[in-house]
């Protein structure tokens, strides 16, 4: 099938470039906008109580609005709010509320804090408003815009903070992340191409095929997300930027080194682009299945937000393996040898004295290189034991010096910090009779004395008088740890033991929603971790036509997500002292370093069963696998994860934590994992390890086996 391939297109290459122009444009044209939600209550399905508490507000509740920002006032100088201060708020707030913004309702100026070292204004939601669409965060950049000449004149700082305004502060960092790591990338591919190859052309091919991979790549995303109501995350499109340039960059790398390989070995140059895409075809396509099938494994889980990634990444991946393949064998087959130009050096041989040193070492000593190897992901892996999941989105989605961040530390220097997002409580009736009021107000007080709880208003009624809502004030942020510590024990333990026979409590808010997420998050690492496992050894199985190699490589890729997790524990929360990692780390380290470490094994292993079959010996096939697979997956290795480690200059916690884990782990998969633990493995295990098939047998046993 590669061989037909490769003929194709290197004897028709305008035929698939323009197949490819012509796809491009009709996706561009006719594809929807990405979009992404910031609402953690949209990836949970309905079964859990924040969400039934959502819904029973929905029912019982339809005028009630939910606060969508504070502006939180105080002195420039520090000291108490004087009367003339707080008169100040209260003109601020009128004209304000006259101004009549979109997607808020009245804007209402709270009484001064009992320090007097702060007074708010509550922004409550308008009553047809989209609290998570891309309006409402344009109405926060206009309240932002419109507060600034009202306090001009005045002794007061202001600042907006709550979900409306935290939102807009995620998505212009979402923005800027998405700048700072795009040119970081590209940067990063060109020095490192310019580098290996000395050709600028090469240098560049990649940044042109992935701009047109990743157009057609996101026109299907929005198509799928549309077709299937899937809701992505607002950090997929920084995500998919690395992913496109990261992977691209790789699979690009595998075709060129075998092409130039072959133009070594004496091919002409359509002769080496079919030869390249026959050998290397094999290699990209089950790299790309297997990171493909990982990826769609995400589709069993309970979150839609995993849901919806793992097809996008999984479409993106297809069509990079699909342009590897195709498009960018069809350029070399017009450019020729010229798109080496200016250097010379593919003309030779190098002597490959450093990877040949260690293929020749490691053939030896395959014993020492596998103990080695495997005792320090071993090591660190035992650190991931520790790790600790917060869903504290402080400084996640944005950076600590957003106004909302900076609003909500002056808002405690005199209020809750669960002033900024109540909690709503409900108690209601199973049968839909009214609720007796001296059974409410206990309730009310029984909730007030749940640690974790500053203040509960009275209750609100519905108009059939069958459910009450309280609204609570946590006296922690209701995204810290302890906020969620205490919503999992006191706040709802409380709840649902106080409410009266025949009633039922369910609490809502986004406290009790991370709660949840925590819950559905555990559930889907024992499933879709299993599952992924389970698909992408048979993958390999049939690749290696073996039942014993896809084993141990899987251990060796298992030990890589250990040893990655590990290092972000050590890193993160023993040396700077943190108090846990973003709960959604697991998940991004098995999306790309457990896909992308298989990526470089079958790489390697691919190799090494190639040079089994020209008769070498297991340790001698293992030598030589690493002297020319060796600086492939180098290069690849150190392209990727450099690609992943820009995303630490995005400015957030999440994606400092994500881009030191991903690229640390690649860096592991690549030159720990690959380059000795695998090799040495099968330099070990021989023959056997290709039981029950001949994958290293040579045509001339092959010819005697089969008669």
């Amino acid at each position: 099938m590669f061989s037909a391939l490769g003929r194709f297109v290197a004897n028709n290459p305008w035929k698939v470039i323009l197949a490819w122009i012509v796809v491009a444009v009709v996706v561009v044209l006719t594809a929807p906008k990405l979009t992404s939600t910031t609402d953690e209550a949209e990836f949970l399905p309905g079964h859990y109580e924040s969400i039934k508490a959502f819904d029973l507000q929905s029912e019982a509740f339809p005028d009630r609005t939910d606060i969508g920002a504070i502006i939180v006032f105080d002195r420039k100088d520090g000291a108490p709010l004087t009367a003339d201060d707080s008169a100040d708020v209260e003109r601020i707030a009128q004209e304000l509320d006259s101004k009549n913004i979109p997607q808020f309702g009245p804007i209402v100026a709270a009484p001064p804090s009992d320090n007097k070292l702060v007074q708010t204004a509550i922004v409550s939601l308008g009553k047809d408003a989209d609290p998570f669409g891309t309006k409402i965060l344009d109405s926060a950049k206009e309240l932002r815009a419109d507060l600034k000449p009202l306090v001009a004149d005045t002794d007061l700082n202001v600042g907006t903070t709550g979900s409306v305004p935290q939102g807009l502060d995620q998505q212009e960092s979402s923005e800027d992340a998405l700048v700072i790591v795009g040119i970081a990338t590209i940067a990063l591919i060109l020095g490192l191409l310019l580098l290996i190859f000395r050709s600028p052309i090469i240098a560049f091919l990649p940044i042109v095929v992935v701009a047109v991979v990743s157009q057609i790549a996101t026109g299907l995303i929005a198509f799928a997300n549309d077709a299937f109501n899937l809701k992505a995350d607002s950090s997929i499109e920084v995500i998919l930027l690395v992913v496109l340039y990261g992977i691209g960059t790789d699979y690009i790398l595998f075709f060129l080194f075998r092409y130039r390989e072959y133009l070594r070995k004496g091919q002409d140059s359509k002769q080496a682009v079919e030869t390249a895409v026959e050998r290397a075809g094999e290699a990209i396509t089950s790299a790309g299945g297997a990171v493909i099938v990982a990826f769609m494994a995400l589709v069993l889980s309970t979150l839609s937000i995993f849901r919806s990634i793992g097809p996008a990444l999984a479409i993106a991946v297809a069509v990079t393996v699909l342009a590897s393949l195709t498009l960018v064998p069809a350029i070399v087959s017009l450019l020729g040898t010229r798109v080496f130009w200016p250097s010379k050096a593919w003309k030779v041989e190098p002597k490959g004295a450093r990877f040949g040193a260690v293929g020749d070492s490691l053939g030896r000593h395959p014993v020492r290189y596998a103990l080695a190897s495997g005792l320090v992901l071993a090591a660190l892996a035992v650190f991931a034991l520790g790790f600790k999941p917060t869903f504290d989105l402080g400084d996640t989605g944005s950076s600590s010096t957003a106004e909302s961040a900076v609003a909500l530390k002056t808002l405690e220097k005199g209020l809750p910090p669960g002033a900024t997002d109540p909690t709503a409580v409900f108690l209601r009736s199973k049968d839909g009779s009214p609720l007796d009021d001296a059974a409410v107000t206990r309730f009310g007080t029984d909730l007030a004395q749940a640690k974790g709880i500053a203040q509960v208003a009275p209750a609100t009624l519905s108009e059939d008088k069958s459910t009450a809502v309280f609204t609570a004030v946590l006296d922690s942020d209701p995204s810290s740890d302890a906020a969620m510590k205490n919503m999992k024990g006191p706040i709802r333990t409380t709840a649902h033991d106080a409410a009266p026979d025949g009633t039922e409590a369910l609490v809502g808010g986004t406290t009790s929603v991370f709660v949840d997420l925590q819950k559905a998050m555990n559930r889907d690492y024992s499933v879709v971790f299993p599952v992924a496992a389970v698909i992408i050894m048979v993958i390999l199985a049939l690749l290696l036509r073996s039942l014993v190699a896809p084993w141990y490589l899987m251990a060796s890729v298992g030990l890589g997500f250990g040893a990655t997790l590990g290092a972000a524990v050590l890193l993160f929360q023993h040396v700077q002292d943190k108090d846990g990692l973003i709960f959604m780390l697991p998940i991004y380290i098995y999306l790309f370093v457990v896909a992308l470490g298989t990526d470089y094994n079958i790489l390697m292993i691919a190799r090494l069963r190639e040079e089994a079959r020209e008769g070498k010996s297991s340790r001698e096939a293992a030598a030589q696998a690493v002297r020319h697979a060796g600086p492939t997956v180098a290069a690849a290795g150190v392209i990727l994860a450099g690609t992943f480690a820009s995303l630490m200059l995005g400015g957030n916690s999440l994606l400092v934590s994500m881009g030191f884990a991903i690229s640390f782990g690649i860096f592991v998969s690549a030159f720990v994992m690959a380059m000795f633990f695998t090799p040495a493995l099968t330099a070990l295990i021989g023959h056997a390890a290709w039981w029950p098939g001949h994958g290293d047998e040579t045509e001339a046993e092959k010819a005697v086996r089969t008669g």
